[in-house]
């Protein structure tokens, strides 16, 4: 992949989405089957299929499918528990996942010092242990609801998709650079979805599902 860079005057900022973009595919449903087993996992989606049928055509919003999964699978388990899947899930599933493109520009932003944040709709359960173990500086992901140290099946936060990925990064922006947010920031953005489309739209230099994007705000004036 050709680098191509942006006038750098002050901080730069690399926001990567993670489920197609830095890896092959999507992660969640496959950590969920690993977790449950593929029995209790086929019957869960049975469990979900109204929401999850209506979601694929475009009559259910994208949150409201995911809850439905989400209470179906995730409510009542231990953070124990999720960490179990999530070590298997590393093991089993993980490897050989990453894009050698997406991790190259990864890099690329390493060396050169910027600050790497992984910006996805998947949920806190596993991406923390992730993003740590890929280097990046920052994780700004769906939030599950916990309490006494189970899961409810509830997202504590939106979720972080479309434009919740923008106002979940300019929140996180004002924290790190002060109230100025994102401005006199230089953002590259990566994604492969629709629901990555906003956050690319925000940045000066956008590549979507690994070319550079023309709809990205250094071209609009």
């Amino acid at each position: 992949m050709r680098e191509v860079s942006a006038p750098e005057a002050g901080p730069v900022v690399a926001a990567f989405d993670f489920d197609g973009t830095l890896t092959r595919r999507d992660t969640f449903t496959v950590f969920l089957a690993r977790g449950l087993g593929w029995p209790r996992f086929l019957w869960a989606l049975l469990r979900c299929s109204p929401w999850l049928a209506g979601y694929a055509l475009r009559l259910v919003p994208n949150h409201v499918a995911k809850g439905k999964l989400m209470q179906a699978t995730l409510a009542g388990r231990s953070l124990a528990e999720m960490q179990d899947w999530t070590a298997r899930w590393l093991a089993r599933d993980f490897p050989g996942q990453l894009r050698e493109d997406a991790m190259a520009r990864l890099a690329w932003h390493r060396s050169a010092g910027h600050c790497c944040v992984m910006v996805s709709a998947s949920p806190d359960i596993y991406l923390p242990v992730v993003a740590q173990q890929l280097g990046f500086d920052a994780l700004i992901c769906t939030e599950m609801e916990v309490q006494d140290g189970h899961l409810t099946g509830r997202m504590r936060t939106p979720n972080c998709h479309g434009e919740q990925k923008v106002l979940r990064l300019q929140a996180w922006a004002r924290e790190r650079f002060g109230p100025t947010s994102l401005d006199g920031v230089t953002l590259y953005a990566y994604g492969d979805t629709s629901g990555d489309k906003p956050m690319l739209r925000l940045a000066q230099l956008a590549w979507y599902r690994g070319k550079p994007w023309a709809d990205a705000a250094s071209v609009k004036g």
